[in-house]
């Protein structure tokens, strides 16, 4: 088994964690866009979120729906879960041994798919640019693995 000093040497494996913390720290910065939001329009999903703003009756007018907040959180769910499948998929992909630059472009690929689509969902831009966005990064995920399963794995 590997150990970490090797690991550390893959430049794949290097290349993935990059741009794995870059698309993590794009989706924290989701949930604190949300809270913003929130607190901000003075929207909440809770009443004891709202406890701050009134009590009783005075309290639950903050209890509603709000379009922008509600366009924000669809954002993060959106990127939950394609974020989360692609440090699985590629997590394995890097550690399979693939050329690098086909490897940093699907890197790459992912990173500007995932951004600009939350660039079209926030402004909000028209379709079809979310949904390009969307299928692009989905594809690079179906490409890595797709390619993983071809020449690594056993089935």
């Amino acid at each position: 088994m590997a150990d970490l000093t090797e690991l550390m040497k893959n430049e794949v494996f290097m290349a993935f964690a990059s741009y794995a913390t870059i698309v993590l720290s794009k989706m924290m910065f989701m949930s604190t866009a949300t809270a913003f939001y929130r607190l901000t329009r003075k929207v909440f999903a809770n009443p004891e979120d709202c406890s701050s703003f009134g009590k009783g009756e005075n309290a639950k007018k903050y209890l509603r729906t709000d379009e922008r907040v509600e366009r924000v959180r669809r954002a993060h769910l959106n990127d939950l879960e394609n974020i989360v499948p692609f440090l699985g998929i590629g997590l394995l992909y890097s550690l399979s041994g693939p050329d690098l630059s086909t490897a940093i472009l699907h890197f790459r690929l992912f990173v500007g798919a995932r951004i600009y689509h939350t660039i079209a969902y926030l402004t909000p831009l028209p379709q079809p640019n979310r949904g390009l966005a969307f299928f692009l990064g989905y594809g690079v995920t179906l490409s890595m693995a797709y390619r993983l399963l071809k020449s690594r794995l056993y089935l």
